[in-house]
């Protein structure tokens, strides 16, 4: 089975994904990421308000057979995360695009939104 990548996405040589819309960026764990992290039990999420830079841990997935820290994809303040995680983490298995997002941010600087690989480029890397 080959690995989903959505075209509209932004996507980062460590796996993540992002969803830029407008001054926000929703952010999460590509298809590729889950399924190599296999089982994932628990998702330990930032605090809400908290400013991150690019390159920064963002939070930390645990699953049956690994911890992986998540890398903030680009710079800005986190303005909400996925509190559906605490309870069933396994959502980021099942739709890592969709109900499996991780935080959304406001952007800080719109520039290292270029940085990031576009989903041909993603593809070539996986």
């Amino acid at each position: 089975m080959s690995d989903e990548v959505r075209d509209e996405l932004k996507y980062t040589e460590t796996h993540e994904w992002v969803n830029v819309k407008g001054n926000t960026a929703i952010v999460g764990i590509t298809d590729h990421a889950q399924s190599e992290l296999t089982d994932i039990v628990f998702a330990e999420l930032p605090e809400v308000g908290k400013d991150i830079s690019k390159g920064d841990e963002l939070c930390v997935v645990e699953s049956v057979k690994s911890v992986s820290e998540i890398y903030a994809p680009i710079s800005g303040k986190i303005i909400k995360v996925n509190e559906d995680l605490e309870d069933t983490p396994e959502i980021i298995n099942e739709k890592p695009y969709d109900d499996g997002w991780l935080v959304e941010l406001e952007i800080s600087n719109n520039d290292e939104i270029d940085s990031l690989l576009d989903a041909k480029k993603y593809k070539g890397l996986l």
